[in-house]
Order: C-alpha cells, then sequence, then structure tokens
C-alpha cells in the first residue's frame, strides 16, 4: 500500500527541450552538443552543418530550440530562419554567432529569430537562453542589445529620440508638443515616424522596444 501511495505521489518527469544544432563547424558543434547534452533540462536531437540540411532536419525531428550559426554555406542563417519559419511558425530559433553588427542582428530578428547569443558567451548564459527561447521570450545578450540599439539609433533621428524618452515618461503629445516647443501635429508626425522603424504597432510597443534595445531608460 505505502509502494503505491508513492508512486501515485511520484512527479512525472518534465520532458527535455529538445535542441537542434545548426553551425558547419563540427568542432563548435561537438563542444555545444557535449555542454547542451549535460544539462539534465534538454538535449541534442540533430546537427546540421548548412541552412538546406537543417531545413530537412527540423521537418525530421521537429525540435523545440533550434540553436543556429549565420555563416553557413549554401544557405546563411537569415535564409534559413526565413525557410524554417515557412515550415511551422512557431519555431523557435536562437542564433548563437561571433558576427552581428547591428543590421545582421535585426535582419536575425526581422526574420523571425528569438534571440541572439554570442560565440563568447559564457554556458550558463546560452543554457538559460535556450531555457527563455523555449519559454516564448526574446532572448538578446547585453552585448547584442548594444549592437542593435547603435543601429536604430542611426535610423532615428535626434528629435525622434528625444520624443521616443518623453513617450517614456508618459508625455502625452500635447505634453511633448509643449516640452519641445512644437505643435501637436508635429510630433504625431515623430511618433508615426517612431513606431515605423521600430517596427511596433503603439506606443507602449515602442517603450518596451526603446527600453530593450537600450535607447531609453526608464526609472
Amino acid at each position: 500500500m505505502l509502494i503505491a501511495n508513492s508512486l501515485m505521489q511520484a512527479k512525472p518527469e518534465e520532458p527535455k527541450i529538445r535542441v537542434m544544432l545548426v553551425d558547419d563547424h563540427i568542432v563548435v558543434r561537438t563542444g555545444l552538443s557535449f555542454a547542451i547534452n549535460n544539462d539534465p533540462h534538454m538535449q541534442v536531437v540533430a546537427q546540421a552543418d548548412d541552412g538546406n540540411e537543417a531545413i530537412e532536419l527540423y521537418r525530421r525531428h521537429r525540435p523545440d530550440v533550434v540553436l543556429l550559426d549565420l555563416r553557413m554555406p549554401k544557405r546563411n542563417g537569415i535564409e534559413t530562419i526565413a525557410g524554417l519559419r515557412k515550415e511551422s511558425g512557431s519555431v523557435r530559433v536562437l542564433v548563437l554567432s561571433s558576427y552581428g553588427g547591428g543590421e545582421e542582428i535585426s535582419a536575425a530578428l526581422e526574420a523571425g529569430a528569438r534571440g541572439f547569443v554570442g560565440k563568447d558567451a559564457p554556458l550558463e548564459e546560452l543554457l538559460g537562453a535556450i531555457h527563455q527561447v523555449h519559454a516564448g521570450e526574446q532572448v538578446l545578450a547585453p552585448e547584442i542589445s548594444r549592437r542593435l540599439a547603435s543601429r536604430i539609433s542611426s535610423q532615428l533621428s535626434g528629435r525622434e529620440l528625444e520624443v521616443l524618452r518623453l513617450i517614456g515618461k508618459g508625455l502625452s503629445n500635447k505634453e511633448i508638443g509643449a516640452v519641445l516647443n512644437v505643435v501637436e501635429a508635429t510630433v504625431k508626425v515623430h511618433v508615426t515616424g517612431i513606431l515605423s522603424k521600430l517596427g511596433v504597432a503603439d506606443r507602449t510597443q515602442a517603450i518596451l522596444a526603446g527600453i530593450k534595445r537600450g535607447l531609453i531608460h526608464v526609472d
């Protein structure tokens, strides 16, 4: 009876996060595979050395998270992310690359990547990023956020950055106009430009994007 009760109370083990590695360097894949398989909560289920193979293996294994390099032969990382998104709109891709200026990072995110981590990141940070992406979160390492912020800062005009920061302080268009000594209609034009350049739909999303990318700081 005690044995039966113990079995009834035992919690089933949570399924492991199934990871696919996509990198054209076998040494990198070997090291990553060893590290990931040593984590009790995840396992590597497939490895690909180019984008075409990645899409084929994704069809076969349907991993929970795809860990992918950007610089690969035959089909680069951006094209591979787009191809994976065609296979499944819910695919979770985490980019792991030693490269990545603001343009490349932005392109990867626009293609559908859920996060971007540098290959020089500590192992704990990488494993944590895999967990976060699996949970549906977006992950950008601090250095990656700075690069992205630098790119976006160069896209936003000085006045648009001022407006974004005032939006972050909770000011209305009319209040922003008073602070900057411009009419409300001009502020509306700047807000429209900000939303377009940040790729967001409203002011709240603009604030969140600005905070995440280091453009603004909210106390």
